[in-house]
């Protein structure tokens, strides 16, 4: 018997541009959620591949959410998705009420891979194996 998935929490993510996104919102697609700082080495290393793995299934309705932890600055969250051309959903958690929501995330990066159910698939403490995502990814696409 398959193990029963774990309904993402229901959050609203407000965006850097002050729009809000809710769970509810995306259902229907194939979500990945980045729990990420300014600050942490591996987080700002794994962005490119965050970015090209977006690039590559967004037309395809897979979305991403980056949240910024709440003790990240504003200002650096912003500055960086704007010199980066980060092409996908930047959040920034202020109160930390999205961490907590996700299990009281504390470690970053943590990427969660949520399917088009609105079950967490997958939750990665670290940087992903992307080749091993991506294939997942395509996985949980292709599924009704």
């Amino acid at each position: 018997m398959l193990a029963r998935l774990e309904p993402a929490p229901a959050v609203a993510y407000t965006l850097l541009d002050g729009s809000r996104v809710t769970t509810e919102d995306l259902r229907g697609k194939v979500v990945l959620v980045n729990f990420w700082a300014t600050s942490c080495v591996t987080c700002v290393k794994e962005m490119p591949q965050i970015a090209a793995t977006h690039e590559k299934f967004r037309d395809r309705g897979f979305a991403t959410i980056a949240v910024a932890m709440s003790y990240d600055p504003p200002a650096f969250v912003s500055r960086f998705a704007e010199t980066r051309q980060l092409p996908f959903a930047v959040a920034i958690d202020n109160t930390g009420e999205i961490a907590r929501g996700f299990g009281d995330v504390r470690l970053t990066p943590t990427t969660f891979l949520i399917n088009k159910r609105g079950e967490i698939v997958k939750r990665y403490v670290g940087e992903p194996d992307f080749a091993a995502l991506h294939v997942l990814v395509e996985r949980l696409l292709a599924a009704g």
